[in-house]
């Protein structure tokens, strides 16, 4: 089993222990406020800019989580979404970054490192847990701020994933699949997601900063290049079926229509 899906098992098992089931809510899941034919223009809510359309449909993608744990910001139903502003863009990524969720994956993914004696220059103990830590950190966060905020700004790119939701299996798993090499562009367009493959090999230059001196080099730049690009196409997978997956899941929570059963009167 390799790191990536020993980290994934680990990290799933982690969600299920905790029974967190949660349903993983999209922008085209809730449901539109109830209107009357009668309702008059003046309580009609003004034309939208597109700028404000993007806020409000942001406030809906970041209530976005699979299992109730992890972060799912960045992806929506919408394939008519509003462009976001470089501004948006930041916040997007800075609100992802920073989610406790990922210092929790850092710490995964430190730990599994350390078991494996991966990168032997940190040394074991509390201080290679601790410089492990930092670098798994590291990777996620320069990761995040090329490919999902630097350069979809530089190069008119959109960093979301567009989540496809219809069609066979095959069409979908391949258009996830697609995503680490073809994106939607601002205006609507799609090509090629150079944001992302840049933003691999620029986070994983920056890398040979902060690896030990024996690791360091263009072997290191390619390797978590290609690490982060195998994650970030294994997890558009997940992400395209996550729905499908999660309505086959017992859920915890219920409401109580749901779980009550009528009264009889």
């Amino acid at each position: 089993m390799t790191k990536t899906a020993r980290r994934t098992a680990l990290i799933v098992a982690m969600c299920i222990a905790t029974g967190m089931w949660a349903q993983t809510t999209t922008p085209s899941a809730v449901a539109p406020p109830a209107t009357s034919s009668a309702q008059s223009d003046e309580n009609k809510p003004a034309h939208l800019s597109e700028r404000e359309r993007a806020a409000q449909e942001l406030k809906q993608q970041e209530k976005q989580r699979i299992f109730g744990i992890i972060p799912n910001f960045n992806t929506t139903d919408n394939q008519n979404a509003a462009p976001l502003s470089p501004g948006q863009k930041f916040h997007l990524m800075f609100k992802s970054a920073v989610d406790p969720f990922q210092f929790v994956a850092s710490g995964l993914s430190a730990g599994l490192n350390q078991a494996d004696n991966n990168f032997p220059g940190y040394g074991q103990g509390a201080q290679g847990y601790a410089k492990r830590f930092g670098a798994a950190y590291a990777d996620q966060f320069d990761g995040l701020l090329w490919g999902n905020a630097i350069l979809p700004i530089l190069l008119h790119e959109d960093p979301r994933y567009f989540r496809k939701g219809k069609g066979s299996f095959k069409k979908r798993f391949f258009y996830a699949i697609s995503t680490t090499v073809i994106t939607r562009n601002d205006n609507g367009t799609r090509g090629p997601n150079y944001a992302n493959v840049l933003g691999n090999l620029i986070s994983g230059g920056i890398s040979n900063a902060y690896y030990p001196a024996t690791d360091r080099g263009l072997g290191l730049t390619f390797q978590n290049a290609f690490t982060v690009t195998a994650e970030g196409a294994i997890g558009s997978i997940f992400t395209e079926f996550w729905p499908d997956i999660n309505r086959h899941l017992p859920h915890r929570h219920r409401t109580q229509t749901e779980t009550r059963e009528p009264v009889s009167q």
